[in-house]
């Protein structure tokens, strides 16, 4: 995501609405504070659900900048990802009351879907400009809390053995003194899905005010991590579980060190020729006696 397209897709919904007449602010509120039951519905059925009519509901969609109903429908779809909890994903789930199985058949199947998303959607030449980015940043800072944390860890430890100047921050107080150092020359990935974590959104744009390059890894356009960062790749944590499906983010982290790997090849060769003398007799690992 980039340029004009990306800073008119990525408005949240309180600067849409910032100018719309007060009744209908107070009209588009129930949609707001539960998308999940108004996704599927057509112009007509909504206006029915609110309580007005087809023609007042396609001025207010039109007042906050959408070009029509369809396009108004596929913001409300990431704004139903954006506010997604882990019952909604569990009650979203085809299986319901089946038997573990089944379950087990739908959490593979979605994360399935959400792997084919990625390789329809991923921009294999950012990759190269993002391993560019990576090998001219003074530091790398890796942004992360939660249960993003692993992946960030994922990532730092793959950094750590291409060489790469990396630091990473998964609490609040790492983060708040980690990002007081950065500035023109570092580059900074954060990741979190959904709404954000806050720690993560505001070391991001802490990170962005003293001129770091800072890159989103996020699951739809209107998280704060895309809105605020200078570019941003979207995967899909879709599930049927209690918390997120991480499937997918890994797979692009996987792409991204591939990129990075093979972007200083023969270093990588080198390091990777040294790691393999420890990884076959080093004390790290078990042997039989």
């Amino acid at each position: 995501m980039s340029g004009h397209k990306k800073l008119a897709d990525s408005l949240s919904w309180d600067q849409r609405i910032r100018f719309l007449p007060p009744k209908r602010r107070e009209l588009l509120r129930p949609v707001l504070e539960d998308p999940r039951s108004f996704l599927f519905l057509s112009i007509r059925a909504l206006a029915e659900k609110l309580g007005t009519d087809t023609a007042t509901m396609l001025r207010a969609v039109r007042g906050m900048g959408f070009s029509g109903y369809p396009e108004f429908r596929r913001y409300l779809h990431e704004l139903a990802i954006a506010h997604a909890t882990s019952l909604d994903s569990m009650l979203a789930g085809p299986a319901r009351d089946s038997d573990i199985p089944a379950h087990v058949r739908d959490s593979l199947d979605q994360d399935q879907k959400n792997l084919t998303a990625l390789r329809h959607s991923l921009d294999r030449k950012r990759l190269a400009h993002l391993a560019k980015k990576v090998w001219s940043a003074r530091r790398v800072v890796l942004l992360g809390g939660d249960l993003a944390a692993c992946l960030v860890l994922y990532l730092e430890h793959h950094f750590v053995m291409l060489g790469l100047p990396v630091f990473v921050a998964t609490s609040p107080g790492r983060v708040v003194h980690l990002v007081r150092s950065v500035n023109r020359r570092d580059l900074v990935i954060a990741m979190s899905f959904h709404r954000g974590l806050l720690q993560t959104v505001e070391g991001m744009r802490q990170a962005k005010s003293k001129g770091a390059y800072c890159v989103g890894i996020t699951d739809t356009f209107l998280s704060p991590v895309a809105r605020f960062a200078d570019e941003s790749f979207l995967v899909s944590v879709e599930t049927y579980h209690l918390g997120d499906s991480y499937t997918a983010p890994m797979a692009l982290l996987d792409v991204i060190l591939v990129a990075c790997a093979n972007y200083r090849r023969s270093n990588t060769l080198r390091l990777v020729r040294l790691a393999s003398e420890e990884q076959r007799a080093g004390f790290r690992w078990y042997q039989d006696a």
